[in-house]
């Protein structure tokens, strides 16, 4: 346990300087291949910062208007049916959209039923195992300058019902 806890601090420092020595070995200027890089990272933080924007805005609207917590309640009857509770709705489509607004509502699910109730450890796993589809879909492909996501948002929405139907699963009830 001790070489896990050795190996895990050392990690990455040693792959830094591993990539450093290996660009000296073959002669490359490091620092100005690192500037250069930063540039383009900036650029393109500055170009999905609008996308961004738009939607935390639009999370946040939804979060403090009570419009997830409506639906949740009309979408009750029907989840309650097939074992999905409907606590765990907003969660579920939140997370879709930004990961940082879904963990404001997992903690929200903490401090009213617990970490360790059912629905905290649902919860938490269906957090883990399921994706900020739209964000990731809106961020990677207008940085790629991608126009047709073809069947990416099919693919998506179903690895997340497969990943949220799995944290169900998994929570399983005591």
């Amino acid at each position: 346990m001790d070489f896990m806890m050795f190996l895990s601090d050392v990690m990455i420092p040693l792959l830094i300087f591993s990539i450093i020595g290996y660009g000296l070995m073959n002669r490359h200027h490091i620092y100005e291949e690192f500037i250069e890089g930063a540039k383009d990272g900036f650029e393109t933080v500055i170009g999905i910062m609008p996308t961004l924007i738009g939607l935390m805005v639009a999370v946040g609207i939804l979060r403090a208007s009570g419009f997830l917590e409506a639906i949740a309640s009309v979408c009750a009857v029907f989840t309650e049916k097939i074992g999905f509770p409907s606590e765990l709705l907003p969660v579920t489509v939140v997370k879709m959209f930004s990961s940082s607004a879904a963990t404001g509502l997992l903690l929200d699910i903490f401090k009213e039923y617990g970490a360790d109730s059912y629905l905290g450890r649902a919860a938490s796993i269906m957090m883990s195992s399921t994706e900020t589809i739209f964000y990731t879909m809106s961020v990677y492909f207008m940085t790629a300058k991608i126009k047709k996501s073809r069947y990416t948002l099919a693919g998506a929405l179903l690895a997340t019902l497969a990943g949220t139907a799995a944290s169900i699963l998994l929570a399983g009830r005591v």
